[in-house]
């Protein structure tokens, strides 16, 4: 059983940074290809930046240069380190893991991050103009 907890939206200002956090297990975070997607209401959601066992990154264009991603295995944690927010980064922002089969890489990942047979609750990123 995969269990990933996300943490560390909030309300923040353009220009602002916020870091969320990602709670899971040493051996999924070590393991397998791991991402965030968000979802603004009424729009598609959106796969924002993956990573894969390796350590290799890959960033939707969106949030290239502002946002990074990273992970601790030590500490069974992904990280979305968010800086230079917009209002259009407003959305609920989600972790997800893919165990399914064969490892994805990062490049693989990005655009289908947002299906991957895990993911957590969410936590929501508000950007104020």
């Amino acid at each position: 059983h995969v269990q990933l907890v996300e943490s560390g939206g909030g309300s923040v200002q353009a220009g602002g940074s916020l870091r969320l956090s990602c709670a899971a297990s040493e051996y999924t975070v070590s393991r397998y290809c791991l991402g965030w997607f968000r979802q603004a209401p009424g729009k598609e959601r959106e796969g924002v930046a993956t990573i894969d066992r390796d350590g290799s990154t890959n960033y939707a264009d969106s949030v290239k240069g502002r946002f990074t991603i990273s992970k601790d295995n030590a500490k069974a944690t992904l990280y979305l380190q968010m800086n230079s927010l917009k209002p259009e980064d407003s959305a609920m922002y989600y972790c997800a893991a893919d165990l399914s089969g064969a490892p994805l890489t990062a490049t693989q990942a990005l655009g289908v991050v947002a299906d991957f047979d895990y993911r957590g609750r969410g936590t929501q990123v508000t950007v104020s103009s």
